[in-house]
């Protein structure tokens, strides 16, 4: 069986063809990346996919998997990169890494943040700071939405929620830019950094209490030390900061474009402004930011959809292959706002399904819903200032992000 390169170019810009030609070759395919010794198994339909996010049979932590030690894809792509043993585990071990009880555990510790009703209390300076940001650039003809509007706001609602102060922030983009590249270089300091930071915010918010989620963590951890560890509250932070701008960030960026160049769809959003939430849904479907999730490995031999996977084999599930599988969807490559979601959670799979679901999936569903409906309110002109073909993409595996959005505020 062919074995395709995950970070193959043409892959890479334009994942929805390459996954959904896979999706039709076989239920799962090989795929590499260079640097890691093991080939991954790659799910891409719709049922499958569901099933590998949901399946107890599944774990995001290969230490969980009975028998021989499995080989950690991940571990070794840290490695590649250059990243020591006592950073990574920074990175490896995370609420997003833990399985079962453990997970459950940790989560626990957060899921009041982000619940609906915390969600929606929280609406209200979300607009504040949406208005403010659209604010700085009412004099400007032109600007560059990821640079002035699509970062700025998700970074400034999660850092206000966890609790990391304002000078703070751009410091913090800057990092998140620095871990998500592929770059090689300086990445073990840039972690460095930002564990060090954490470390001496916590010893600043034990001295100085405040409404915020790390003081919460700092107050469980005080209470009952084995609910949390001090390297548990530090990937905590890093995690729900670094996934709680990144993600929302290119959701913007890529539903601003979207909407920009399909004009039919943009014009039915802005004559029902109801639809707004099935719209932010649709674009997370049809060009959601993150395209694959973490790996999961098989606890023990197994069938998927009539194929072998063999205990401890890696496997990931590839969201933009179900999200655009003819099976689940009608004509899934058209962009529709008006698709109705089956049931009361959505259909779709861009922020994952299963125990490992999104835990900040309303909020950023929330800031989506605020920011197009501010952009398109305050500029009813807005326009891409380039041709769609001469966006600018970061072409990086499972991936689809924005470098640039350049936008024109006003007709000419």
């Amino acid at each position: 069986m062919t074995a395709f390169d995950l970070m193959d170019p043409e892959l890479m810009s334009d994942p929805f063809t390459g996954f959904s030609r896979m999706r039709e070759q076989a239920p799962m395919v090989r795929g590499v990346f260079p640097g890691i010794d093991t080939p991954i198994w790659l799910v891409t339909r719709y049922d499958d996919v569901k099933t590998v996010l949901s399946d107890r049979r599944f774990v995001n932590n290969p230490a969980n998997v009975p028998g021989p030690k499995a080989g950690n894809v991940r571990e070794q792509a840290i490695r590649a990169r250059g990243i020591p043993p006592e950073q990574a585990k920074y990175i490896l071990d995370s609420i997003l890494d833990a399985d079962g009880d453990d997970h459950i555990r940790l989560r626990r510790l957060v899921s009041r943040t982000f619940t609906a009703r915390r969600v929606a209390e929280l609406r209200p300076r979300v607009e504040e700071i949406t208005e403010r940001l659209i604010d700085g650039f009412e004099d400007d003809d032109e600007i560059d939405l990821i640079e002035r509007f699509a970062y700025p706001l998700p970074i400034t609602v999660i850092c206000e929620l966890v609790g990391i102060p304002e000078e703070d922030r751009l410091k913090w983009r800057e990092w998140g830019n620095a871990l998500f590249s592929f770059a090689q270089g300086g990445l073990a300091a840039v972690l460095g950094e930002m564990v060090s930071y954490i470390q001496d915010l916590i010893v600043r918010r034990r001295a100085e209490p405040a409404g915020d989620l790390l003081t919460g963590l700092i107050r469980s951890q005080d209470e009952d030390g084995d609910r949390l560890s001090d390297t548990e509250m530090i990937t905590m932070v890093l995690t729900l900061v670094l996934a709680g701008h990144e993600t929302t960030a290119h959701l913007i960026g890529n539903g601003t474009a979207a909407l920009l160049t399909h004009p039919g769809q943009l014009a039915l959003l802005r004559s029902d402004p109801g639809l707004m939430p099935r719209a932010v849904h649709e674009l997370m479907r049809w060009c959601g930011p993150i395209q694959g999730t973490r790996i999961r490995y098989a606890v023990e031999d197994l069938e998927l959809d009539g194929m072998p996977v063999r205990r401890g084999e890696p496997v990931m599930a590839i969201l933009v292959g179900a999200n655009y599988d003819p099976r689940e969807f009608d004509i899934p490559e058209r962009l529709d706002i008006t698709r109705e979601p089956d049931g009361k959670r959505e259909n779709h799979v861009g922020f994952g399904h299963g125990l490992h679901y999104c835990l900040g999936a309303a909020l950023a569903r929330q800031e989506g819903e605020v920011a197009f409906e501010a952009l398109f309110r305050r500029f009813p002109d807005l326009s891409l200032a380039v041709e769609p073909k001469d966006l600018e993409r970061t072409l990086m595996p499972a991936s689809w992000r924005l470098t640039r959005l350049p936008l024109r505020l006003r007709a000419r």
